[in-house]
């Protein structure tokens, strides 16, 4: 592998999955549950070049048909388009429920805040700054019903259902 790529890591193209991806019938799709999560990953996080794969979209047809996604995918999409922009701040530091905050930019001020869990679900205090202090932040994927009030030492408590992604936005 050329390790050029491995240094710009902006470079690189992210997929889910496509219709190349299974090389005989028993090799599975990344299972519906996860979809979510790992688009997420792909269309919220900094780098990369996120593809999306048709049939997780619009469904699949044949032999082991499998229902689109495209409220899902459109919500992630409508959030990168308005809030995913400027530096990322990652908290992987546990080994089922993770979680990142963009900042945001210049024409995109507040950015948007994700957690996720492939297990059970939990909650990551997520330091936003204190410019935020007692902002309030909801759920735009709608799994998470309560709001997010940031405290006087900037951190919010972010919560995620079981085997979930949620995806939080400043109220105006």
């Amino acid at each position: 592998m050329d390790s050029s790529l491995l240094q710009r890591p902006q470079l690189a193209v992210t997929y889910v999955d496509n219709h190349d991806s299974h090389l005989t019938e028993k090799d599975p799709y990344v299972q519906d549950w996860f979809k979510p999560q790992a688009y997420a990953l792909i269309l919220l996080r900094k780098d990369g070049y996120p593809c999306l794969f048709l049939g997780d979209y619009y469904g699949i047809g044949g032999d082991n048909p499998r229902p689109g996604m495209q409220w899902i995918i459109d919500q992630l999409l409508d959030i990168r388009r308005e809030f995913a922009y400027g530096d990322q701040d990652d908290y992987f530091d546990h080994e089922h429920v993770v979680g990142w905050i963009r900042r945001g930019d210049a024409d995109h001020p507040d950015g948007c805040i994700v957690i996720m869990s492939n297990a059970e679900g939990g909650v990551k205090p997520m330091f936003v700054g204190t410019d935020y202090t007692g902002s309030v932040w909801y759920d735009k994927l709608g799994r998470i019903e309560e709001d997010v009030t940031i405290g006087d030492d900037g951190r919010g408590w972010f919560h995620v259902g079981d085997g979930s992604a949620s995806v939080y936005l400043k109220r105006v």
